[in-house]
């Protein structure tokens, strides 16, 4: 398996009237998934042109790690069935660093 890190670069286009919603379920989040054992950082940035738009930028030890996050319960139930109605759009990438 690929040892490599892997980072991920998440867009977020919050609905009208869910931002507060969004950044209180996305704290919960940020704390779960930065406790786990493969994720080596987890940060939710704001667009200064935006305040509906958030940016997340996390890095994991390797493919697995992303693999075990996206698979855990506080993924699951707090990203994917709470967040994820509450977005306009979304866009994930995965990235590997070059140099």
């Amino acid at each position: 398996m690929d040892q490599k890190a892997v980072y991920i670069c998440a867009k977020w286009q919050v609905k009208e009237g869910k931002l507060d919603a969004v950044l209180q379920l996305v704290q919960q989040a940020a704390e779960k998934s930065s406790q786990e054992e493969g994720n080596l950082f987890y940060e939710v940035h704001q667009s200064r042109s935006d305040d509906h738009t958030l940016v997340l930028f996390e890095g994991y030890k390797n493919a697995d790690a992303v693999e075990f996050h996206k698979n855990s319960e506080h993924y699951q139930k707090v990203v994917a069935e709470q967040i994820v109605p509450l977005l306009e759009n979304r866009e994930v990438i995965l990235m590997d660093q070059l140099f």
